[in-house]
């Protein structure tokens, strides 16, 4: 395993001059020796651009990438050392289950003896050991896919094994079974994992740091608490929530600080609070969901819709109904104007 420096941009143009034209624009980031890590983002946000820059896929336009304090930039995926495991499972149908999985290590002459003894461990980590005599060809796809992601877990000497995306083609009610058995491999095998995901709940579930991307900026690296709690940038208060967060102009605040721009706070932490209460704000309610097990209730506070998620015994108030809500409080976040977390130190000195 290693500890991946990254230190670059990357541009597929020969010569950008906007922010428009990166894919990735500088950044500085550090992956640590046995951590695991999901790149985050909708598409197109350079996500994969930046797992195939740390893989060896591509060359970035500016900048260095080094393993252990050494610059392997110019290196092959190959010389890296990388196991890469992409969308779609990459294995060959005429063999079966197990020489599937020994090919990595056959490749590199690794003793018979070892081989075994490595297949039957990844093979029992993957809950595939009574199949491991089957061709590939008969297997469903989540079951080909397994084996793909046990061909980048069984090499020991890994720098670090990188997911594109490996469980897009996966029937939703199986995702949840191999993020767990991805989990439970990184806890035993204290391998370097990296993981590109649109998915907020594969990222949140499977990384212990979630880096946060959009338009070619990492705008946020934490744990999914921190994401939830203390969004740095609106975009990650926007893409992490289901739904996500709420947003004010800070004019509708009388409490704002005046570097304030925005007023953000999330749905959960929005509640009915008495008429002139410290912190709440007048609103007109314009919908109401029953979930089954809260309320999804939207409320006019000006222009703005502003949801909260209200407890079944919380008396759901009726739509055209005229409340005070929760808005100011410990859970509150501000943003500056340019869209990124005022901390508190800043906003007492604003």
């Amino acid at each position: 395993m290693a500890r991946i420096d990254l230190e670059l941009a990357h541009s597929y143009k020969p010569n950008p001059t906007q922010d428009a034209d990166y894919a990735l624009l500088p950044l500085k980031m550090t992956f640590a020796d046995g951590g695991a890590y999901a790149l985050l983002g909708p598409s197109g946000c350079g996500k994969s651009t930046m797992l195939n820059i740390i893989s060896g896929l591509v060359v970035p336009s500016h900048g260095h990438v080094l393993y252990d304090g050494q610059d392997v930039t110019h290196q092959s995926p190959q010389q890296r050392n990388i196991a890469q495991v992409f969308q779609f499972p990459v294995i060959y149908d005429t063999m079966t289950v197990a020489e599937n999985l020994a090919f990595p290590l056959k490749n590199r002459g690794v003793a018979p003896d070892r081989i075994k003894a490595r297949v039957g461990q990844i093979a029992e980590m993957l809950e595939m050991s009574g199949q491991l005599d089957t061709r590939a060809a008969g297997l469903a796809a989540d079951a080909k896919q397994k084996i793909s992601l046990g061909r980048g877990l069984v090499r020991e000497d890994v720098s670090a094994v990188l997911f594109d995306e490996p469980l897009t083609v996966i029937d939703p009610h199986l995702k949840w079974q191999l993020r767990r058995k991805l989990k439970q491999i990184h806890h035993e095998l204290k391998l370097t994992l990296i993981y590109v995901t649109h998915d907020q709940v594969e990222a949140l579930t499977f990384a212990d740091q979630v880096v946060v991307m959009t338009r070619g900026r990492a705008v946020q690296i934490g744990s999914a608490d921190a994401l939830f709690e203390r969004p740095a940038h609106k975009f990650v208060g926007h893409f992490i929530g289901s739904p996500g967060m709420n947003f004010l102009p800070a004019s509708l605040v009388p409490q704002a600080p005046s570097a304030a721009a925005t007023v953000g706070i999330r749905p959960e932490y929005v509640a009915l609070a008495l008429p002139g209460a410290p912190g709440a704000l007048q609103a007109e309610v314009v919908q109401a969901q029953d979930i089954g097990t809260y309320w999804l209730v939207g409320a006019r506070i000006g222009d703005v819709i502003v949801r909260a998620r209200l407890g079944v015994d919380a008396g759901v108030p009726r739509i055209g109904e005229k409340v005070w809500l929760g808005i100011v409080g410990q859970h509150t976040c501000w943003y500056g104007a340019n869209e990124e977390l005022i901390e508190p130190a800043a906003k007492e000195a604003a």
